[in-house]
């Protein structure tokens, strides 16, 4: 009997990858609409108790844990990837998701978020889609941001930022300031993270203090390196400084935010590493982690 070989997938080229990939994001884009319409239905028919959990002081984590190019290196090779996120929460007991910014988040979703944590300590900053950041810009979104919320009800004490990354066009205007601001539930603990240098000024920091509104400290290329402090916690995302999701973090330069957090004497820090590449989120922030447990008390 003659055994056929498997056949062997086809390579595809850079600019086919590329297609593939556009191909994709436009699936997710036109299904975003129909995903929101359904947790809408499901919050209005299912409300919920409104999420009050109460993280630890400490939050240090990675912008994701599901990285092909970890296998080998902080994932073990031979380990199945069923078992990655149970490797992952053994170092971090915080992770923040980025796939509900491309996918908004279906009710099965959030719950396969829910079991897989089982009874570890672990809270979920859950970046919101773009369907209210980046195609709309906030214009018209207060239900959306509404329904986007109910997110923080189903994940009840493992819940804990949402995360409202801005484009680099959207630069800053006091019209925009007003539409953001009134559009965010303040029963929500949210972050807002702006790519454009022109939010860093004091009119924003005086709405989003008066909100509640945490601004995000953003270390990444061409923005302003600073720890801004609109309210009682703090969030800080960790990018790269020369290249995006490149850069690994000396001790010097970590060392430089654990004191600027310490000056800051928030009730509670978060703190994620986006610097993907060769596994150096990981190490830096398990590294900045230790730093903050020092020196806060």
């Amino acid at each position: 009997m003659v055994t056929k070989a498997p056949a062997s997938k086809p390579v595809l080229t850079k600019e086919e990858r590329r297609e593939k990939r556009a191909a994709k994001r436009e699936k997710q884009r036109a299904a975003n609409g129909l995903r929101a319409a359904k947790m809408h239905k499901a919050r209005l028919e299912n409300p919920l108790p409104v999420s009050r959990s109460a993280p630890p002081k400490i939050n240090v984590g990675c912008s994701g844990w599901f990285y092909w190019h970890w296998k080998g290196g902080f994932y073990p090779a031979t380990l199945p990837t069923n078992e990655w996120f149970a490797h992952y929460a053994e170092a971090f007991s915080t992770v923040e998701l980025n796939a509900s910014f491309y996918s908004w988040p279906t009710l099965a979703n959030v719950a396969g978020w829910k079991k897989q944590a089982g009874r570890r300590k672990m809270a979920y900053t859950v970046k919101a889609c773009e369907l209210i950041t980046h195609v709309k810009s906030f214009t018209g979104t207060k239900t959306l941001v509404a329904d986007f919320g109910y997110i923080a009800d189903l994940l009840g004490e493992k819940m804990g930022c949402f995360l409202f990354q801005l484009p680099p066009s959207f630069t800053y205007s006091k019209a925009r300031l007003n539409r953001l601001v009134s559009q965010l539930d303040a029963s929500r603990r949210n972050v807002v993270e702006f790519r454009h240098k022109s939010w860093w000024n004091e009119t924003v920091y005086a709405a989003f203090r008066k909100a509640g509104i945490i601004f995000c400290a953003t270390s990444g290329p061409r923005l302003p390196d600073e720890l801004v402090k609109t309210a009682d916690d703090i969030y800080i995302r960790f990018h790269g400084i020369k290249n995006w999701y490149r850069h690994d973090y000396s001790d010097a330069e970590l060392e430089e935010w654990a004191q600027r957090v310490k000056a800051a004497n928030p009730r509670r820090v978060w703190a994620y590493f986006n610097n993907d590449f060769g596994g150096n989120a990981v190490r830096n922030a398990a590294a900045f982690e230790k730093k903050l447990r020092k020196i806060l008390r």
